[in-house]
């Protein structure tokens, strides 16, 4: 017999209430202050301030975001139906994936057949029941043909900054496109009419195999400059180890161009690569002939081929061109906003480098003479849950495809994610839909247009009232991957009008990469329903 059904009806019961009054305890042993009976659970807003801004100086000198060090690199041409066109052009240092090589011999040198320039899309592989593999590409903005003209850099890309004697690494900037593109050596091909494809690319070598590769740019290269630049060094201390061949051979510079349109891509550099197939006469040994030729049923000689492979495995900067910036109305706030009161409108872009700043309990909304968060954490509310709505300004922004989807705030002091991001449940979720009680999506309508995004910050106003957390600034950007929480350097500090900081001095990688923009309504929006505010539930003690 189950000792269960020993127990009387009325002792469960009392087991049940036993359980409760022990969750209560627990409850009310939170370092809150929180009173476990009586509870209030009212709702309540604050105001904040917000303001956007380019990341430049005063003097409006274009400040560079580092491009170097990221998960993913773009190449293209972008046109945003708001803030304009942006190029970008990509700079990779090539490194031997077999340093010192040497080649077969066919007679007196190695036959150079062919030299490709492979950049993967980012994609994914179906194969059907017929064995046909087909890919849906991701991370494919516009259609529009463009061109790819391929330079060699002469610039040399170090490892060490001498600057922090040689003790940090190198760091290099979206806004130095002038200074690579002063040095380039010779132009080495220009791809003409480009356009992403999501066809598998087949690649002949004639006589001797045929190769297939998952859709990416892929261009053939010039045989005669490689043959002079590696093949005919062979031996020779250039190709030695890496570090000389880095200082010989400095990288490819990939420069993107289009007339009002174009398309732009990204992509990961562990699979990009320069590839040189080079081909030898087969031999075999023969009893009293040694090594001879060996031929086959048509009586040719038999060839095999060989591959050397420059990989992407070194230093990779993105660069960025935008000679057309937004209209004169939104320029003129982002290089003059209002920082005390905030602003109507909120602009965000990653391929313009704008940020938006938010402020948090700078004022008295109920004009007692107290401080908002001073008179908060006097009351030790527990914070049930705390939001920010960001209403997308619909009369500026055209809506679908080109809408973000992601937003990100961060903290613009220590250079991190907030509280609430380590207990989001949906971490461990696959691209767009990571970390989105956090970071909300967008929210969109039925006709496919951009309402709002939710932004939660329970967990962050928890630490600011009940754990004395420093209030600092935040900051919001447009997003690529909300996943990856690494942040690159500006190249210069921006000023920030806040009292616990005065600078800013990094942003997130992902808003680096990201090339999408969006506006929002401000704190100061004429539409009331829609301004920007905190949005707090919470539980107050009944004194």
């Amino acid at each position: 017999m189950k000792i269960t059904n020993l127990i009387p009806k009325f002792g469960i019961l009392f087991i049940l209430v036993l359980a409760i009054a022990s969750c209560e305890e627990d409850f009310s042993n939170l370092d809150t202050g929180i009173i476990d009976e009586n509870f209030t659970r009212p709702d309540t807003t604050f105001s904040v301030v917000a303001y956007s801004r380019f990341l430049k100086e005063y003097q409006m000198e274009q400040i560079g975001v580092q491009t170097n060090g990221l998960s993913s690199y773009k190449l293209g041409v972008y046109v945003d139906p708001v803030y304009g066109k942006t190029t970008t052009n990509f700079l990779g240092q090539l490194a031997l994936n077999t340093p010192n090589p040497t080649f077969p011999v066919d007679s007196l040198v190695p036959i150079l057949e062919k030299v490709t320039l492979y950049i993967p899309y980012y994609s994914d592989a179906t194969q059907g029941s017929n064995g046909v593999t087909t890919y849906t590409l991701d991370s494919i903005y516009g259609n529009t043909p463009i061109d790819i003209s391929i330079y060699e850099s002469n610039y040399f890309l170090r490892d060490i900054d001498p600057e922090s004697n040689f003790e940090e690494p190198q760091k290099y900037y979206s806004n130095q496109g002038a200074l690579f593109e002063s040095n380039l050596g010779a132009l080495i091909t220009t791809e003409v009419g480009f356009t992403p494809s999501k066809n598998e690319i087949e690649f002949i070598l004639q006589g001797l195999d045929t190769l297939s590769f998952a859709p990416g740019l892929f261009v053939e290269l010039p045989v005669e400059y490689f043959q002079q630049k590696i093949i005919d060094r062979e031996g020779e201390e250039v190709l030695l180890n890496n570090n000389n061949f880095k200082n010989y051979f400095r990288g490819l510079y990939l420069k993107a161009s289009s007339g009002e349109d174009g398309n732009m891509f990204l992509f990961n550099t562990d699979d990009a690569k320069v590839s040189l197939y080079y081909s030898s006469r087969k031999t075999k040994f023969v009893e009293g002939e040694g090594y001879v030729y060996e031929y086959n049923a048509n009586g040719s000689i038999v060839r095999e081929y060989e591959t050397l492979d420059l990989n992407f495995s070194g230093i990779n900067i993105n660069v960025y061109d935008s000679p057309n910036n937004p209209s004169p109305e939104i320029a003129a706030t982002l290089q003059n906003p209002n920082v005390s009161q905030g602003e109507e409108r909120l602009f965000l872009s990653g391929s313009k480098e704008i940020i938006t700043i938010i402020d948090l309990f700078d004022g008295d909304d109920n004009q007692n003479g107290i401080n908002d968060l001073q008179e908060l954490r006097e009351k030790k509310w527990l914070i049930n849950e705390a939001n920010l709505i960001f209403y997308v300004d619909q009369d500026m922004v055209t809506g679908g495809s080109k809408e973000p989807e992601r937003i990100m705030i961060f903290d613009t002091k220590n250079n991190n994610i907030l509280a609430d991001y380590a207990i989001d449940l949906t971490t461990n979720n696959s691209g767009v839909n990571a970390v989105t009680q956090h970071l909300g999506r967008l929210e969109r309508n039925s006709d496919n247009l951009g309402e709002y995004y939710k932004i939660r910050l329970t967990a962050h106003l928890s630490n600011l009232i009940n754990r004395d957390s420093t209030n600092v600034s935040l900051g919001l950007m447009v997003s690529q991957n909300v996943s990856q929480v690494s942040f690159g350097s500006l190249e210069k500090e921006i000023p920030v009008s806040h009292p616990s900081q005065s600078k800013l001095t990094k942003v997130p990688t992902s808003c680096i990469i990201s090339h999408e923009g969006t506006v929002l309504h401000g704190n100061r929006s004429s539409n009331q329903e829609k301004r920007l505010k905190l949005q707090v539930y919470y539980t107050e003690p009944n004194n």
